[in-house]
C-alpha cells in the first residue's frame, strides 16, 4: 500500500507483536531496551514521559496502560501538526480523517460522489470527541503533544467508565476500554488491538523519539488483563473466513481495517477483477499485518507475503474492495499483494521463497478470475494510474527497481516472449533488459529508506528492472521529466523518480532509431534509451496500438466513472477530469494493455453497481498506465513479427 501507507513508526525494540498464527495474531513478548533511560537525561528529554504521568494522574488512568496504548498507536512520536497517513494526530493518534485524505492515499477516491460519507465515520474523528471531553481546541490537540496525551487519556477514561462503571487503579481492568479505543466494530479486531497493548504493558518498551524525547515503559509481566470485558462492548464477531490461497503456500487470515476496504461481491455483482497489483510494505511483515489490521487505518490490502519463508496472511476477501492502489477505479478491479520489504533495499528483502510463494498465489488468483498472466495485468504499484494530477504525484513507487520482473514472470510460467533485435519505426517493443547485468546508478536518500540504513544521499549501482529515458540519443542528454512531477523540468536519477524510466514488461511503439539508441512515444513525447543491437527490448505482437482519431490531442484520464446522467437518482454521481499536462498528441501511438472496458462505479451503502455506456482503453502511457475514451482513439491490431529487421534471440 504502497510508501507507507500506514503510520511510519520508529520502533526501536525487539518486538514481533503482529506475528501471524492460524486464525489470528499471535502476540509475542516485547523486550525493553537496555540503552534507554527513565527520564534521567534531563527535563528536555523526559518531558513527554512527564506528560504521560500527568495525564494518567489527571484522568485516573494507570500509567502503564496509557503508555502501552500510545506506544501501539504512535511509538510515542509527536509528528507536530502533521497527520499520519490514516488521519491520526499526536502520540495518542487522535483521528480526524477528512474527505481529502480519502481522496488520496490508498482509497484514491477523488471525484467520488460519496466521498464525504466515506470520511464521516465517527470512528475516524476521535479528536473531536477528545476536544469535548477536555475543553481543549482541536488545533491544540493536533499540535501540542502534551495536550494530545491529555485528550487520549480523557477519551480512554470515558470508555472505562462505560465499560467498568468507574476508573479502577488495577491496570488489568482496563482491557475493555483499550479495546474500545481501537474504534473497531468487530470483536476480534478490538480484542486483537487490546492484546497488542497488553503485550507491550507486560513486556515493556523504550525509545528515543525523533524529537529527542526518551520514553520508557517498565515491564509488568504479572498483569493479566480481564479479556472477558470485550464482551461488554457488544461488538459483532467477524464471520469465520476461509483463506483464499493455493495449497502450496502457508496461509492464515487476519481481518484488515474495515475503514480501509468496502464490502462487495466481486465479480458476481458485475465488477470485473482483471488486475493484480504487487506492492511492498516499506516495513516488516509483523508490523505490516498489525498496522493494516488497525481499525483506524484507511488503507488495506488483500494479501501480505513474508520475506523469510513466503508465508501469506490474507486480510481482505477477494470479493471485497481493498483500498490498496491509490486509485478507486483501480481498486475496484484489482487484488493487492503486499510484500515484506523496502523498495530502496529491495534485493535484500525479495527472497526466492517470497517470489515463489507469490507466484503460486498469483497463478491461483489468475485461474479463478481469468486474469491473463502478463505484465499488462500483473502490475507494480508503480505502474498504477494516478486518479488526478495530485494523485499522480502522490502515487507510490513500490516494489521499486529491484523487483525482478523477468524472474517473476518465468515463475508464473509466462516469460516475456519475443526476439531481441533492432526494431523498425512503428513496431512495438517490450522493455526487457537482463536484470542481473542491467546495472543502473540511482541516488538513494534517507527519505527513500525507512530502515534508517541510509543516512545521507548516496549514488548506488545495482541490478535493475528499468532503462533510463533521455530527451535525445546521447548519454549526456537530460533525463525525461514526467509532467506531473517536474512540469517542464528534467527528470532525475533518484530511486523514487519513476517518471524517467521504462520498466521490464512495459510495451511501447518505436518512434525512431539512431545508432545504439531507440526512441519510443512516452507521456506525449519522444524519448530515447540506450539499446545497442536491441539488447534491452523484445519484439511485441498480438497487441493493439492506440492513436488519436482526429487531429486534436486526446485527453488522458486516471479513473473510469460513468457520465453523471447515468447514475440513478439519490446516489450522487462521481466525477473525473482529464489529467492536466498529459495528452495523446496526434501522430503518436501507444499500446493498449487491455480490451476496452465499460466505465463502472460502486456504492457500498446500497451495493449498487453503476455501469456506463462508454468504454475506455487502458494504455501504457508512460511508466504508469492511463485511460482514454474509446471514441477518441483509433485502435490498430499489430500481429506481424519483424524477424526480417534483424531480430535475434
Amino acid at each position: 500500500m504502497h510508501k507507507r501507507k500506514t503510520r511510519r513508526r520508529r520502533v526501536t525494540l525487539a518486538i514481533a507483536m503482529g506475528a501471524v498464527a492460524a486464525g489470528g495474531l499471535a502476540v509475542l513478548p516485547v523486550t525493553a531496551l537496555a540503552d534507554t533511560t527513565n527520564g534521567s537525561a534531563g527535563a528536555a528529554s523526559s518531558a513527554r514521559q512527564q506528560d504521560f504521568a500527568s495525564a494518567a494522574a489527571e484522568y485516573h488512568v494507570p500509567s502503564s496502560v496509557l503508555l502501552g496504548l500510545a506506544y501501539q498507536e504512535s511509538a510515542w512520536e509527536s509528528h507536530g501538526a502533521q497527520a499520519s497517513a490514516d488521519g491520526g494526530y499526536g502520540p495518542m493518534h487522535l483521528t480526524d480523517v477528512t474527505p481529502a485524505m480519502m481522496a488520496s492515499g490508498g482509497a484514491g477516491a477523488v471525484g467520488r460522489g460519496d466521498l464525504k460519507s466515506m470520511a464521516a465515520n465517527p470512528a475516524l474523528h476521535t479528536l473531536q470527541a477528545a476536544a469535548k471531553l477536555t475543553g481543549l481546541s482541536e488545533d491544540v490537540l493536533r499540535e501540542d503533544p502534551a495536550a494530545n496525551i491529555r485528550g487520549g487519556a480523557a477519551l480512554l477514561a470515558s470508555y472505562e467508565k462505560q465499560v467498568a462503571g468507574g476508573v479502577p487503579a488495577d491496570a488489568a481492568q482496563w482491557y475493555g476500554a483499550v479495546a474500545r479505543y481501537s474504534q473497531s466494530t468487530r470483536k476480534q479486531d478490538a480484542a486483537g488491538f487490546a492484546d497488542r497493548v497488553y503485550a507491550t504493558v507486560r513486556g515493556g518498551a523504550g525509545v528515543t523519539t525523533k524529537d529527542g524525547q526518551r520514553v520508557r515503559l517498565d515491564a509488568a509481566p504479572s498483569v493479566s488483563p480481564a479479556t472477558a470485558q470485550v464482551d461488554r462492548l457488544r461488538l459483532k464477531a467477524a464471520a469465520a473466513t476461509d483463506t483464499e490461497c493455493p495449497p502450496a503456500v502457508p496461509c492464515s487470515f487476519v481481518p484488515g481495517s474495515p475503514a480501509g476496504m468496502q464490502v462487495s461481491n466481486r465479480p458476481a455483482n458485475g465488477i470485473k477483477i482483471d488486475t493484480i497489483v504487487i506492492h511492498d510494505l516499506e516495513g516488516t511483515y509483523d508490523s505490516g499485518v498489525a498496522g493494516l489490521a488497525n481499525p483506524s487505518n484507511i488503507v488495506s490490502t488483500n494479501y501480505v507475503m513474508r520475506s523469510s519463508d513466503g508465508a501469506v496472511t490474507q486480510m481482505v476477501a477477494t470479493k471485497d474492495i481493498a483500498f490498496q492502489a491509490g486509485n478507486y477505479s483501480s481498486n475496484l478491479h484489482s487484488i493487492g499483494i503486499e510484500h515484506e520489504g523496502y523498495a530502496a533495499q529491495g534485493a535484500t528483502w525479495y527472497t526466492e521463497a517470497q517470489y515463489e510463494s507469490t507466484a503460486y498465489l498469483v497463478q491461483y488468483l489468475a485461474n479463478r478470475f481469468d486474469i491473463p498472466l502478463d505484465r499488462q495485468h500483473i502490475l507494480g504499484h508503480d505502474d498504477v494510474a494516478g486518479p488526478s494530477l495530485s494523485g499522480v504525484r502522490a502515487q507510490h513507487w513500490d516494489p521499486g527497481p529491484s523487483w525482478d520482473w523477468d524472474h517473476f514472470m518465468r515463475l508464473l510460467g509466462r516469460p516475456l516472449s519475443g526476439l531481441r533485435g533492432t526494431a523498425p519505426v512503428g513496431s512495438v517493443v517490450t522493455i526487457d533488459p537482463v536484470f542481473e547485468t542491467n546495472l543502473q546508478t540511482v541516488q538513494v536518500c534517507p527519505i527513500d529508506d525507512p530502515t534508517g540504513a541510509t543516512t545521507a544521499c548516496v549514488d548506488r549501482q545495482q541490478a535493475s528492472n528499468f532503462v533510463f529515458l533521455r530527451t535525445a540519443p546521447d548519454a549526456s542528454a537530460p533525463l525525461f521529466g514526467d509532467q506531473a512531477i517536474h512540469g517542464t523540468a528534467a527528470g532525475t536519477d533518484k530511486i523514487s523518480d519513476w517518471g524517467s524510466t521504462a520498466q521490464t514488461g512495459q510495451q511501447f511503439v518505436v518512434a525512431d532509431q539512431q545508432g545504439d539508441w531507440t526512441a519510443i512515444w512516452f507521456s506525449g513525447a519522444k524519448v530515447w534509451f540506450y539499446n545497442p543491437d536491441g539488447q534491452n527490448t523484445k519484439q511485441a505482437y498480438g497487441v493493439k496500438v492506440i492513436s488519436a482519431a482526429g487531429s486534436d490531442p486526446v485527453a488522458i484520464y486516471g479513473s473510469s466513472y460513468p457520465d453523471a446522467s447515468e447514475y440513478p437518482a439519490g446516489l450522487g454521481a462521481s466525477t473525473q477530469a482529464p489529467i492536466s499536462g498529459y495528452s495523446l498528441p496526434a501522430g503518436q501511438a501507444y499500446v493498449a494493455t487491455q480490451p476496452p472496458n465499460a466505465t463502472v462505479d460502486y456504492f457500498k451503502s446500497s451495493g449498487t453497481v453503476v455501469t456506463g455506456a462508454k468504454t475506455q482503453y487502458t494504455i501504457q502511457y508512460n511508466h504508469r498506465v492511463a485511460l482514454v475514451y474509446s471514441g477518441d482513439v483509433t485502435a490498430t491490431p499489430v500481429s506481424k513479427h519483424w524477424e526480417d529487421s534483424g531480430a535475434k534471440r
